[in-house]
């Protein structure tokens, strides 16, 4: 049988930083607006949705689509 070697995606001798200031910032603006967002609809409707999911897909695409940063250890951090 043959063995396969396990790649890792990021392999250990880089460094690479897991808590910037922009994803902190963008956790912060995205915990307030889906946090104020999700309080009114439970006033509202009287119902609220798990705002955790499409915070974390918008702030994925942020980062990695408008502002050009490829690192999936910051992406995984939020």
């Amino acid at each position: 049988m043959e063995e396969k070697s396990f790649k890792p995606f990021v392999s250990a001798d880089r460094i690479l930083p897991e808590i910037t200031p922009i994803s902190v910032g963008l956790g912060i603006v995205l915990a307030v607006l889906f946090g104020a967002a999700n309080a009114y609809l439970g006033l509202r409707v009287g119902m609220t949705i798990s705002a955790s999911i499409p915070a974390a897909v918008l702030s994925m695409g942020i980062i990695r689509i408008i502002l050009k940063r490829d690192s999936i250890l910051e992406n995984n951090r939020e």
